[in-house]
């Protein structure tokens, strides 16, 4: 099966559905990706109940094995039939095609329905068999949120039965791997109706797990001489209608209210404008580029309370943020340096890792010129290729002040996420008039390079939990060890306070469990919140002066039996396997 044909075929089966079941609907645009296809749609709301519809519309026209055929329409012909079905959309699109000076154009036909032809098909639908309605979203006409919302509508196509039904095996699974479900089961976030819907509460469990990722995040840039500085979480509009986000965002920023000042506040929905006003501070040279600042930092956007779920979508949004500021000929050096960080972070929580390059389309949502968004989408291409990473390439995905990178990470379900991203920014630096001096003492604008490994780290716990299936290796584990005393005994108790003492002076982090409950329902308690290592402290364990401490299934490397140890020596593999980010015992080698 040639993967275009089939994608292709089944585009023009969903737009022939979908316009039969909602007749004013409109056809917008549509995208191919890997594994499927996105259609727009300007049509009343649907809903994920209505896949089961659409999808049985789909296999009805498909099963009466129906031929695809190619025909050449002039231009009267063409116009007549979009507005026989009236296509507003199709109809512009024409136009601006005609335009150009083209005499014919060609469309694919099935059955009594046609449209603009995207390529090669099918010979007829009976080859038509395995695709999915994966979700539907509301997003902005020519991505530009001045203008109307439309619906997006994606499709998973599947090359073979087994391909299709390994997908659905994979949902079946997801859903036991809910971060939502395993965030409550493993106490790492909750959310409070009090607060505010989008507004996660970490406690103090899932709090280590965010603070052990960030400082992963910070220890690979500050190697490289990034800066550590500070924002407030407030600022004046006027930051953001100088930046040009205000225009782009507005409506998604929330607006403050000061008693004191008329000044009209935003709380910050992004930290680059802030970084700005630091490096504008005081004057630059060239010598002091690049200039690199970090901060972890949260920033606010009003997200529409039906697109919100979980961790995934949320208003108060986590970013291991950092901008460095730069000259053109450093602009190689500095992404190779953030593409290795990116690849050693990914690496080390085992997962995949490609990339995708997101250009601009032809919309008019963007800011700065043709010239300089081809000549930066240039830049980051070759530096991809230079340090050999896979990567594709997707027009309309940019931001709207530059193209970017942004890294496509896949768990153990095979299932791929954009997290960390790298962006190219020609805009801002001229916007905020940001300069240094050069070695002729004229002024250069310097380039802006944004950077997050993580991104949102909201949403990287939620992919990261789901991975993991909230089996976290030691070093990230909100409790590393948990000691479960046999009895309250004196002695046990005392010979337990010499191991608490071990852990506190090696920096384990521990949980001791001496209630007066039996050892196997204490064990079982640990096991539920998925502790990497459980000691339980005994008589014999006393008497013997050495333990035998249970490890969790998957941290294993073989089946070996564990030797006893002396508390030290455990002790010290546990620090050395921290300390190395090991995702696996060091225990049994």
């Amino acid at each position: 099966m040639k993967i275009d044909e089939y994608i292709n075929s089944c585009q023009l089966i969903l737009s022939k559905v979908v316009l039969e079941i909602y007749p004013k609907a409109q056809l917008v645009n549509s995208f191919k990706d890997d594994s499927g296809f996105f259609i727009d749609f300007d049509v009343q709301s649907i809903s994920e109940t209505d896949f089961e519809k659409i999808e049985i519309k789909m296999l009805e026209t498909i099963n009466q094995k129906i031929s695809f055929s190619l025909i050449n329409l002039n231009q009267i012909q063409a116009l007549d039939w979009f507005k026989q079905i009236n296509q507003s959309y199709r109809i512009d699109q024409l136009k601006n095609y005609f335009n150009n000076n083209q005499d014919i154009i060609k469309f694919c036909k099935i059955d009594n329905f046609q449209d603009l032809s995207r390529g090669k098909y099918l010979n007829n639908t009976a080859d038509l068999k395995y695709f999915k309605i994966k979700s539907v979203s509301g997003v902005y006409l020519d991505n530009d949120v001045n203008k109307k919302q439309i619906q997006r509508i994606q499709v998973k196509v599947f090359k073979d039965s087994q391909t299709m039904a390994n997908y659905f095996q994979i949902l079946e699974q997801a859903k036991l791997r809910d971060h939502r479900r395993l965030g409550v089961n493993l106490d790492l976030f909750v959310f409070s109706d009090l607060v505010g819907a989008g507004l996660p509460l970490f406690t103090p469990r899932g709090t280590i797990l965010r603070e052990e990722f960030s400082s992963f995040s910070n220890e690979l840039r500050l190697k490289h001489g990034f800066q550590k500085v500070f924002i407030p979480h407030l600022t004046k509009k006027d930051l953001y209608e100088k930046s040009g986000h205000w225009s782009k965002f507005g409506d998604e920023l929330f607006l403050v209210t000061s008693q004191e000042t008329s000044d009209k506040l935003v709380l910050k929905p992004m930290n680059c404008p802030h970084h700005t006003r630091i490096y504008a501070s005081q004057s630059r040279s060239y010598k002091e580029l690049p200039i690199r600042y970090l901060e972890t930092t949260t920033v606010y956007r009003d997200e529409k309370t039906g697109e919100l779920g979980g961790l995934n979508r949320v208003r108060s949004i986590t970013q291991d943020d950092s901008h460095i500021f730069c000259m053109a000929d450093q602009i190689e050096e500095e992404i190779s340096f953030l593409l290795n960080s990116a690849q050693i972070f990914y690496k080390t929580v085992e997962m995949g890792l490609r990339v995708r390059l997101s250009y601009r389309d032809n919309s008019n949502g963007y800011l700065g010129s043709q010239e300089i968004w081809q000549t930066s989408q240039l830049q980051l291409k070759k530096a991809v290729e230079k340090i050999g990473l896979d990567y594709f390439e997707q027009e309309g995905e940019a931001a709207f002040y530059g193209p970017k990178i942004d890294f496509m990470a896949t768990d153990a379900l095979n299932r791929e996420h954009q997290v960390a991203t790298i962006q190219l920014d020609f805009v801002q630096p001229e916007r905020f008039d940001l300069n240094y001096i050069d070695q002729n003492d004229n002024k250069k604008t310097p380039i802006m390079i944004h950077c997050a490994l993580m991104g949102s780290i909201e949403r990287f716990l939620a992919v990261y939990i789901e991975h993991t299936n909230g089996n976290f290796p030691i070093w990230n584990a909100p409790e590393q060890l948990r000691i479960i005393s046999v009895n309250q005994s004196e002695k046990i108790l005392n010979y337990i306070d010499q191991i608490i003492e071990i852990c506190q002076t090696m920096n384990i982090r521990f949980f001791l469990d001496n209630q007066s409950e039996s050892v196997s329902k204490k064990i079982k308690q640990a096991e539920l919140l998925k502790i990497p290592y459980v000691l339980v402290i005994g008589e014999k364990e006393l008497e013997d002066n050495v333990i035998l401490p249970r490890i969790r299934k998957d941290l294993r490397n073989n089946l070996n039996n564990i030797e006893p140890l002396k508390i030290n020596n455990f002790c010290q593999i546990l620090q050395t396997e921290i300390q190395k980010r090991s995702n696996k015992t060091l225990l049994d080698l």
